[in-house]
């Protein structure tokens, strides 16, 4: 799964913004500090950085600077209420792949992202295609096919099986796939992930021999071959 870091102290903003990314399939986590955000970006694997300029400890020029000596290819869109040319130059100068004035459209954000990862992709050499078992799932259009037989998805059982696909071999708890994968925290009292991973083994097993998805009682589910 893409996983995204969005650095903004406005509340408001940041949610829209994660509220809407989730809802697209991707993981975002939120940092509310210059500090905060360098010690995240630092940490963890990220694959796109979206950056306010105006942060309350440091400005988002300094952030992203720091941000390329240590992550170089780390692609970085940046977001500011300030829309001059100078503004847009001295972002880009910093090492900005891109720069969007506030306020914006969701939907200019996401294709300014989607542009983003394609770009670092054919960059990478990425072929976009996640193959495992003789299962292959084609991230760029999302779609999936077995061994030449077509699989349709819905945005969630593609949500699912992107998940474990990012993570073969590694047992994945009903908490975490929860989270990954509908953005909420997990409700002991639902069988929501165990009827998803059955649609989804419905699909990608029935027919064929060899199982992919299998359950660790009282653990979770991992994908092995």
């Amino acid at each position: 799964m893409i996983r995204i870091c969005v650095i903004e102290d406005e509340e408001k903003v940041s949610s829209f913004i994660k509220k809407g990314l989730n809802e697209h399939g991707y993981e975002v986590d939120i940092a509310d500090t210059g500090e905060t955000a360098l010690e995240m970006v630092q940490a963890s694997e990220y694959n796109l950085v979206i950056l306010d300029v105006m942060l309350p400890d440091m400005s988002g020029i300094e952030i992203c600077r720091q941000v390329r000596k240590h992550q170089p290819q780390l692609p970085v869109l940046m977001l500011s209420a300030l829309g001059t040319i100078d503004d847009k130059v001295n972002g880009l100068h910093s090492g900005a792949d891109d720069y969007l004035v506030k306020p914006f459209h969701f939907n200019e954000l996401l294709a300014r992202i989607e542009a983003l990862l394609r770009r670092k992709k054919l960059a990478d050499g990425d072929t976009h295609i996640l193959s495992f078992g003789g299962l292959k799932l084609n991230t760029w259009d999302k779609t999936a096919e077995r061994e030449g037989k077509q699989i349709n998805l819905t945005a969630k059982e593609y949500s699912l099986l992107e998940l474990l696909m990012n993570n073969p071999g590694k047992l994945l708890s009903r908490e975490y796939i929860m989270e990954r994968v509908w953005g909420i925290n997990f409700d002991t009292g639902t069988n929501m992930v165990d009827v998803y991973v059955n649609y989804l083994r419905n699909k990608i097993q029935k027919g064929f021999d060899k199982k992919l998805i299998h359950t660790v009682i009282g653990m979770g589910y991992i994908l092995k071959d």
